[in-house]
């Protein structure tokens, strides 16, 4: 592969900026991260469309991310290409009814709040989650009983090489932090059907969530989010914290001591400290409590 020539390439793209070297602790949560072979924010459908046939053309891995909120990236970095989806991908409108259409790259909060404005209910459950809208339906974030999916009436996607296609939302499964959308498949837009209700009652339902998520969960610290998937109607967390290992350490890295299923950033932590600690916790759940927990933060630049 060339990552020089797909730079030549892309430098000065129409809707597009191009960075080499973006340090990836610049762009996650986690606030760690090696820098990115190239950073690519593409601004428009046709320079998303650029940018991936000269990607595919010099043979360019690459990857789709929002505000990284749920990624844990090498230490090396990643020897590739990020795509972050700007300006033409934030947009937000207004249908008929409980409508609401809203681009990937549009902020989860944004949405969130707009519904509130409109006196809308149904998405409750993302209030207080970090990242955008494409992120939040290819993970189908939401709380451990509800999540975004369901209340997604259709999504636009990008298959690379195939051209854009529309699911109508009864056509993708989903569930606790996964979906059946494809590895290659780039959310561009998603409508949402949501109810009419009262804006009073639905404001107090977003800050009483709002509240919990900060009581149980470290708010204002440097994570990814949960870091393991919840095994069936068990909570991942609550098995952590059989183990005894809340405030387990490795460098800078630290299990939360409000929430176990949370790795914390407490100074200087690298990403092997990070999976470090994910090890140690998954062979002690695995030894103690009989359950192989799957990470639910996604790996960037690991060899494996």
């Amino acid at each position: 592969m060339s990552l020089f020539n797909a730079y030549m390439s892309l430098s000065g793209a129409t809707d597009a900026e191009v960075l080499r070297n973006e340090h990836l602790s610049h762009r996650t949560t986690y606030r760690i991260g090696g820098p990115a072979g190239l950073f690519v924010t593409v601004n428009s459908y046709p320079a998303l469309a650029k940018v991936l046939s000269v990607l595919t053309a010099e043979r360019v891995a690459w990857v789709i991310l929002g505000k990284g909120s749920n990624i844990l990236a090498s230490d090396r970095g990643y020897d590739g290409c990020v795509i972050t989806l700007g300006r033409e991908f934030s947009r937000i409108t207004r249908g008929e009814g409980g409508v609401i259409t809203a681009g990937a790259g549009l902020l989860l909060a944004r949405l969130v709040n707009e519904a509130l404005k409109s006196s809308l209910a149904g998405l409750e459950c993302c209030v207080g989650i970090p990242g955008t809208v494409g992120g939040a339906i290819s993970m189908d974030a939401g709380s451990r009983h509800e999540w975004i999916g369901r209340a997604v009436r259709d999504l636009v996607v990008l298959d690379p090489g195939k051209g854009l296609r529309r699911y109508e939302g009864s056509e993708s499964e989903r569930g606790d932090r996964h979906t059946s959308l494809g590895p290659s498949e780039i959310v561009l837009e998603a409508t949402f059907e949501l109810e009419s209700g009262v804006k009073e009652a639905i404001g107090r339902e977003m800050d009483d969530r709002l509240r919990r998520r900060r009581q149980s969960q470290p708010a204002g610290k440097a994570t990814c989010g949960s870091v393991f998937r919840n095994p069936g109607d068990r909570s991942s967390g609550e098995l952590i914290e059989s183990c005894g290992l809340k405030g387990f350490r490795v460098g800078g890295a630290q299990v939360s001591e409000v929430h176990s299923n949370f790795i914390v950033n407490v100074g200087g932590a690298s990403a092997s400290d990070v999976v470090a600690v994910m090890r140690h916790v998954h062979d002690e759940v695995l030894a103690r409590q009989g359950v192989d927990l799957q990470p639910e933060v996604k790996l960037l630049g690991f060899a494996s």
